[in-house]
Formats: C-alpha cells, structure tokens, sequence
C-alpha cells in the first residue's frame, strides 16, 4: 500500500549545522506515527520541514507523488495540516471566528461548508460550542489546545501534524486531548504527532519513531517500543511501562 507519507534520506540545515541527516518515516492511511525525543533532538525541525516550512533535502512524498519543492501551499492544497506547539491563535478573535479562519483555504476555493465543518468540530469538542464567542486569549490551556486542533480541522485534512499537543497542559487535560488525537482515526484523518510525553504518544500510536542529535535511532511498532527496555530506561524512567491509558483511563 502507498504511504500518504513517506520522507526519504531526509535532511534539514541550519547553515553549516546539519539538524537532520538522513532520516526515514512512513505513515500509511488511517495510522498515527510519532516521533519521541530529548529536547533538542530535531522533532519540531522536522515537522516544519515537512510542512514546507523550512528548507530540506531528500525525499519527501505524499501519497506516492513526490514533492520536489515541498510548500505550505502545495502541501495544505493536497490536505496536510499543521498545529504548531505554540498553537498561533488569535488572541483578540472569538472561538468561532478562528475556526472559521481555520476553513478559509476552503472557501476561497468556492467550498461553502464551513458551518457544516463547525459543526463536525463542535462535535470533537464539546466544549467549544459552549465557549464559541468567547475571545479566544481568555480560554484555559486545554482549551486553546482544543481550538487550534478544530481550525486545523476545519480545512478538512487527510493528514495532521501535531507539535507538542500535550506541552503546559494539567495530567487530565492531556488524557483528554490525547482522546481525541485517537479518534481522529475515525474521521479518516492520519496524525504525525511530535511529543515530549513518550509514554502518552506511544500509547495511541501505531508506529514510533525515536529521534536522537538530528536521526533516527530507534523505530518500530509503538506497542513493541512501549516495552523496549532502552525507551524505558532512557525515556519513561519507571523501570516498567504504565498500563494506565491516557485514552481509555
């Protein structure tokens, strides 16, 4: 089966200062991958790469067509979607308002379904229906969170790129937000997630991928790295796996 990503020997320069060398990701339909690491490792790096965002070399393929000079453009045109770690709302707009500005890609091509889409997104999160005029710089942590998933949404994305969707946010919240980032699966929606929180990511995702100074050194099904003793010494630190679930507890 094509992947609906597929990055190739990727890489990524800051000047002289290779960030990423040569790294290897598939994500195939309907899949959630992420991609664990110390801070400093170059998960944000690549997510912004691969959303055009920054420079890169290598392959970067989308659906089996291979973009030869990845864009933000070219990339939301073919339904990708990105929610940066500092999430970029407006501030001084009300919850409705992003959300619709989330969905403008669509209406400048003439797809008047924006209230339909709103709906579908108040349907993920409750919670933003009830706080829909609410200026969006007085919303909790999580529900900002919340809101810059649902504009993402809004554009109808086949795949979803996450940057750190659990940071600042109360151990509850992110067992919330994490629900809904599984769900996603069922709405026809494929995630990239990058997240410091490795026990969270790995417990919803299908395949992992630990990145380490810029490359790839550890990958495989998440449920088998959720066991891997080198993940649990280096990055959950209990000596053992948690069974608790963020999703189902």
């Amino acid at each position: 089966m094509t992947p609906l990503l597929q990055l190739e020997n990727f890489c990524v320069s800051y000047g002289q200062v290779q960030a990423l060398h040569g790294v290897n990701l598939v994500l195939h339909e309907g899949e959630i991958a992420t991609v664990i690491g110390p801070n400093g490792a170059g998960k944000t790096t690549l997510l912004c790469a691969a959303m055009g965002l920054l420079p890169s070399a290598g392959g970067l393929y989308l659906a089996g067509a291979h973009m030869l000079r990845p864009s933000v453009e070219a990339l939301v045109a073919r339904g990708v979607a990105l929610v940066p770690e500092r999430r970029e709302l407006f501030g001084e707009m009300s919850v409705e308002d992003n959300l619709l500005l989330g969905g403008f890609y669509r209406w400048r091509k003439g797809q008047r379904d924006q209230k339909a889409r709103m709906d579908e997104v108040f349907e993920i999160f409750p919670r933003l229906r009830e706080r829909r005029g609410q200026v969006a710089s007085t919303l909790s942590g999580g529900e900002r969170q919340m809101l810059a998933i649902g504009r993402a949404l809004m554009a109808r994305p086949r795949l979803l790129m996450l940057d750190e969707p659990s940071l600042g946010l109360a151990p509850l919240i992110v067992r919330e937000v994490f629900k809904v980032v599984s769900s996603l699966r069922t709405h026809g929606i494929s995630v990239l997630l990058v997240e410091q929180n490795a026990r969270a990511a790995l417990q919803v995702a299908d395949r992992g991928y630990v990145l380490e100074m810029g490359a790839v050194a550890l990958e495989g099904a998440a449920h088998e790295l959720l066991h891997d003793r080198r993940i649990i010494d280096t990055y959950l630190g209990l000596g053992a796996p948690d069974r608790t679930n963020p999703v189902t507890a």
